[in-house]
């Protein structure tokens, strides 16, 4: 009985065992019980930070969807743990095949097509296993619009799909690995938000004022900065990292290709937590340094 026990939670020994002996050898009381004292765990640890973790990405069979999705725990030890990257992986899978549209929608969702317990339910039990808080922080599910979807995953921490049309597999890599490496906000600059570009505008007039310069070259000055900021937040506009003598911009054109649309996904970021320069990383290993 603690075999079987252990077979359908997962579970230690001594756990199991000591369910059985509570519930008197019944397994189905046994394994609510386990699942009542998981939740109860799992609401413990709900407080403590989740920034670690890992960025998984899960394409289709006929390669037009891909799902990515960021599931968060406590260390980096944990992170590389197979019991929670195969959850982190069967998340993924269950973004791809579902129409979830947001986290609480996703966590109600089975784990597994044909199984009872739902994704929150596995999160539940592996907090209560493992003992560190975990959270399925983000997904995004990327369907093309007539390009061709490529990904890349520098290491497991960061993760990019993007659409290319046009160009061939080897360019839609290579954009790839510039997003992870350069972090672009958007694809050109008719995308930037309007706000963020103003209050960009705002802090350059504030420096500009500083100078004590005429009006009219504080305004030269603005619109020199804002040029040189949307060529460093664009995709299009900054330098490609395998050939900084040439703008992504240039890069596509040359090949008759263009972007549609990217997203990228990084361990932990906008969450308190010791800082790594991951992305200088990319950028190292693109260089072939």
């Amino acid at each position: 009985m603690v075999k079987e026990l252990r077979e359908r939670t997962g579970s230690g020994m001594m756990e199991c065992k000591k369910a059985l002996v509570e519930t008197n050898g019944d397994i189905e009381a046994a394994i609510e019980m386990m699942r009542k004292s998981g939740q109860a765990k799992a609401a413990k640890k709900a407080g403590r930070i989740a920034a670690e973790g890992v960025i998984v990405i899960k394409p289709s069979e006929d390669g037009k969807t891909a799902a990515m999705v960021e599931v968060n725990c406590e260390t980096d030890f944990v992170a590389k743990d197979d019991n929670f990257v195969s959850f982190a992986d069967a998340v993924a899978d269950r973004v791809l095949s579902s129409t979830a549209g947001t986290v609480e929608e996703l966590m109600g969702l089975p784990l597994h097509e044909g199984e009872e317990t739902t994704v929150d339910q596995a999160r539940e039990a592996l907090v209560a296993k493992i003992g560190e808080n975990m959270t399925v922080r983000r997904f995004a599910r990327i369907t093309s619009g007539g390009g061709d979807l490529a990904s890349y995953r520098h290491g497991s921490r960061i993760g990019v799909v993007v659409e290319v049309e046009g160009g061939d597999a080897e360019l839609g890599k290579d954009i790839a690995m510039h997003i992870a490496a350069s972090r672009p906000v958007c694809v050109s600059a008719d995308e930037v938000p309007a706000e963020m570009l103003e209050k960009e505008r705002e802090i350059f007039r504030s420096q500009a004022q500083e100078s004590g310069k005429p009006e009219n070259i504080m305004d030269k000055i603005v619109e020199g900065r804002i040029r040189k900021y949307l060529s460093e937040i664009t995709l299009l506009g900054q330098p490609f990292v395998k050939d900084p003598d040439v703008t992504v911009e240039k890069l596509l054109a040359g090949k008759g290709a263009s972007v549609k649309q990217f997203q990228r996904f990084e361990v932990g970021e906008g969450i308190e937590k010791k800082s790594e320069n991951f992305a200088a990383e990319v950028m190292a290993q693109v260089k072939g340094d």
